[in-house]
């Protein structure tokens, strides 16, 4: 019988690295890497305050057409050798590190989490939190680095046809507009979600007293939006800040009279 104490464990070394070997198809890919693995993070209000909350990271490289595999345990290396939550910060840095670590020439990482604003009612002035859904996504090609952030703001919208054609009331419904923005300057993910909440036929709450109903149902009345007229005001904002690069501005309205979603979107770099 083998004494067990005895038997040296394999050295790393002695092991044979598949990922590195060379591949004979001269294909490259594009995107390869790990999604939907989980992380704390924490992020900085307008009001001063840390959120901390958990995200979804998604993290890919570029891998040249002679390499058979990439190093898919160094993602995750990576993500757990900065400090136990991570920051806008740290997750720029994590970008350049991701693509020196596994020697790629482009890099990407999403991250996506909810974000939560405390908001008071029109009229009772009562507080509650609405949550949205914002997403950092980072991109390096070799000594570029770009970051974008996509909000998802759920706002209410109303129908200017129904409105125009009917004896009592009109049709509405609540809505996501997403907004994803390149900056050259920083900012704050309120001032991005006020935008469209202002250009909206309403903004959405989470706790209303029927007083605060009155008020936002008759203010939704008195400012009716196709999903055109949505990206369009929201488009007209983004284009006249100066900090705003590039854009994308998509509404999606789920309609409250048919079994679809009416959509719009409309894409913009001011750079080219």
């Amino acid at each position: 019988m083998t004494d067990k104490n005895s038997v040296k464990p394999t050295e790393a070394c002695d092991m044979h690295d598949v990922q590195s070997s060379q591949d004979h198809r001269a294909i490259a890919i594009d995107k390869v890497g790990i999604k939907d693995i989980l992380h704390p993070v924490q992020v900085k209000d307008r009001e001063g305050k840390i959120q901390h909350t958990v995200a979804n990271f998604n993290m890919y490289v570029d891998l040249p057409h002679d390499f058979k595999g990439t190093h898919m345990s160094r993602f995750v290396e990576i993500l757990n050798s900065h400090e136990w939550e991570i920051t806008v910060d740290s997750f720029k840095v994590m970008l350049t590190e991701m693509t020196q670590l596994l020697d790629a020439e482009c890099g990407h990482i999403e991250m996506s989490f909810h974000y939560f604003v405390n908001k008071k009612a029109p009229a009772s002035g009562v507080q509650s939190l609405l949550d949205y859904k914002v997403t950092f996504i980072g991109a390096q090609k070799k000594d570029k680095r770009t970051v974008n952030v996509k909000v998802v703001v759920p706002v209410t919208s109303l129908c200017p046809c129904s409105k125009k054609i009917s004896d009592r009331g009109a049709h509405n419904q609540r809505s996501h507009v997403t907004v994803n923005v390149r900056t050259a300057d920083f900012i704050w993910i309120e001032e991005i979600i006020d935008i469209v909440e202002q250009e909206a036929s309403c903004e959405l709450f989470g706790l209303l007293k029927r007083p605060d109903e009155k008020i936002v149902t008759e203010r939704a009345y008195d400012n009716p939006k196709f999903v055109e007229d949505m990206v369009r005001d929201v488009a007209a904002r983004l284009n006249a800040d100066s900090r705003i690069q590039a854009y994308t501005v998509e509404s999606e309205n789920f309609e409250s009279i048919h079994n679809h979603s009416a959509y719009a979107l409309i894409k913009k770099d001011k750079q080219s």
